[in-house]
């Protein structure tokens, strides 16, 4: 427990420093660039704090929690953005099939420039949530009480550290915790922290610059176009994208057992 403890306490001290240069050096020229500062800074934060505990108190190595180089090969870590953008991709497409979502014109304006946006905003934030919860935290986990309790307790605490989005409700909130498994599932059968936040990137890319519509209450810019619920909030997801919607939930459901029954062997990862 100190070891958890001391992880977020590194974290927390490292954040307040960098957001104090942060304010001082200023953040001006742009609407978001405190908001994109901000999320660079959480991930140097946890990363750093990551490297502590890891390599300087436990004195582990890095494939330990999903770090290693063979973690970082890119046919990996492409497997990993895959299986996040073509899970939503194709619960997105099924709702537009039915007519259960709508596309609307909006204001003109740049597609690519929303697009870097997005990016900016969401690889840092998809990165540093993995390393939150699914780096160091779930690997002492998985070593102290085996990987299925490590994937039961990382994923409820995702859900609940979501409990403060707009618009959350117990469904939105019981759909990220099943998010949390279908992360979980494929840190587990990658052996990749690096491919597990690339499927968290590409899955809100997808939503966000893709779809230009919510992602996990969050409204997205959309300058064009956006994608609007046109159905139940139950199958849909309604103000809090299609993540929070039957239909996400049930495509992270088909492919969690997929990667299970293919790679059951593999998802007992004890060292």
């Amino acid at each position: 427990m100190w070891r958890i403890i001391a992880f977020y306490a590194i974290c927390i001290v490292i954040l307040i420093v960098l957001q104090t240069l942060a304010s001082v050096v200023g953040a001006r020229g742009r609407v978001d660039a405190g908001n994109i500062l901000y999320q660079w800074t959480t991930l140097v934060s946890i990363t750093v704090a990551t490297w502590v505990m890891v390599r300087t108190v436990d004195k582990l190595p890095w494939n330990t929690v999903g770090l290693d180089r063979a973690a970082a090969a890119p046919p990996v870590v492409i497997k990993g953005a895959l299986l996040g953008g073509l899970t939503i991709g194709v619960a997105s497409a099924f709702l537009l099939t039915i007519h259960m979502l709508r596309i609307d014109t909006t204001t003109p304006g740049s597609w690519w420039g929303e697009a870097g946006r997005s990016t900016s905003l969401l690889l840092p934030a998809a990165f540093f949530e993995e390393l939150f919860i699914r780096g160091y935290v779930f690997a002492l986990l998985r070593r102290a009480a085996g990987w299925r309790m490590a994937l039961i307790v990382t994923s409820i605490v995702f859900g609940l550290l979501h409990v403060f989005n707009p618009g959350a409700d117990s469904e939105s909130i019981l759909a990220v915790i099943v998010a949390g498994f279908f992360l979980g599932g494929i840190l587990l059968v990658t052996r990749s922290l690096y491919a597990t936040g690339a499927a968290h990137f590409a899955w809100n890319w997808v939503m966000a610059g893709g779809l230009h519509i919510a992602v996990s209450g969050l409204p997205p810019h959309a300058p064009d176009y956006r994608v609007v619920e046109t159905g139940p909030d139950w199958l849909t997801g309604g103000p809090w994208g299609p993540e929070g919607g039957a239909a996400a939930v049930a495509a992270m459901f088909v492919v969690f057992f997929y990667l299970y029954g293919r790679n059951r062997r593999r998802m007992e990862w004890s060292a």
